[in-house]
């Protein structure tokens, strides 16, 4: 099936073209600035990231916009959601998926979607949701389960662990999240320091240290503390997304805002694969209120998160 072209893509698409003719390279907005655009925006920027038009080629960057827009009652993106889905494109197929957004769109009346529930046919009954490109969950290899066995062989651990418990409640935290951070950051070293100058068992830079009001960073309590509030903070920043969390504890919060997602480096992708399998939860209960959400879930509707995505780099 050939794709749709608003008019306004058209116009887009032309003043591209002659820009690429030109020798001129089209600037690519930031995912914050796309994703608090008007819709017909999202749409059409969505679609230069699905087709690779003028920009890399992202199936991610596209399902985030097609979903932030569908959210926001857009039938063009809800076609597109469903499209991606039944075709696989960038994403594992999924048909119930697909016939979840296609049955939206039909509903106010698209013909295309119509046809397309048709060529379906019966299917499971999903809700319409986004969900990760593919290949991202591939490297994740998630599985929803318990969280693994803590090695408690040390007193050391059994103390560090008796810490946890006492103190996560404390800042609204399950204490296997935070446990399962310790076991990435520190392996339970309350004297680890890395090369780029990241202490203690929560593995805290300076500026976080200072910022979450940490006095002495090697007190094993006060990096607890820190790491915790930190991690609150950022649960509340992402909306309860455990994994954008996660990248944001390992390369910030400001990374994962300009990447539009999971940052592409290897080190934060692994970082947050290792915890999720040690902790199996991709949600979890945050604090409303605390912060301003990031615009790539504030945009999103109540309770649906952002795709991830690996596009530029950017540092910590």
């Amino acid at each position: 099936m050939i794709r749709r072209l608003t008019g306004g893509s058209a116009v887009l698409l032309a003043a591209l073209g002659s820009a690429q003719a030109a020798g001129v390279s089209a600037g690519v907005p930031a995912m914050a600035t796309l994703l608090a655009a008007p819709v017909a925006q999202q749409v059409e920027w969505g679609q230069r990231f699905e087709h690779g038009e003028g920009v890399g080629r992202n199936a991610g960057r596209a399902l985030t916009l097609y979903c932030a827009a569908a959210g926001r009652g857009s039938v063009d993106a809800q076609y597109r959601l469903g499209w991606m889905y039944a075709m696989g494109r960038g994403v594992a197929r999924d048909d119930a998926l697909a016939a979840a957004w296609f049955r939206q769109a039909a509903a106010k009346g698209d013909p295309q979607a119509q046809q397309m529930l048709k060529a379906i046919g019966k299917v499971a009954v999903k809700t319409a949701s986004c969900r990760a490109p593919a290949a991202q969950l591939q490297s994740v290899a998630y599985r929803p389960s318990t969280p693994r066995p803590l090695d408690l062989d040390t007193p050391e651990r059994r103390q560090i662990v008796a810490w946890v418990n006492e103190l996560a409640p404390q800042y609204q935290l399950d204490p296997a999240l935070v446990l399962a951070v310790i076991t990435a950051e520190s392996n339970f070293r309350a004297d680890a320091q890395s090369t780029a100058s990241a202490m203690g068992l929560m593995q805290l830079i300076q500026a976080t240290a200072d910022r979450f009001g940490v006095q002495n960073v090697w007190d094993p309590q006060q990096n607890l503390r820190g790491g915790m509030a930190y991690l609150r903070w950022l649960l509340a920043y992402f909306r309860g997304d455990v994994q954008l969390a996660l990248a944001g504890y390992n390369a910030g919060e400001n990374a994962v805002d300009r990447n539009g997602g999971i940052p592409p480096y290897a080190e934060t992708q692994n970082y947050v694969a290792r915890i999720l399998q040690q902790y199996g939860r991709m949600w979890h209960p945050h604090v409303e209120g605390l912060t301003e959400p990031s615009a790539l879930v504030a945009a999103l509707p109540p309770g649906q998160g952002p795709v991830r995505t690996t596009p530029v780099a950017a540092g910590r």
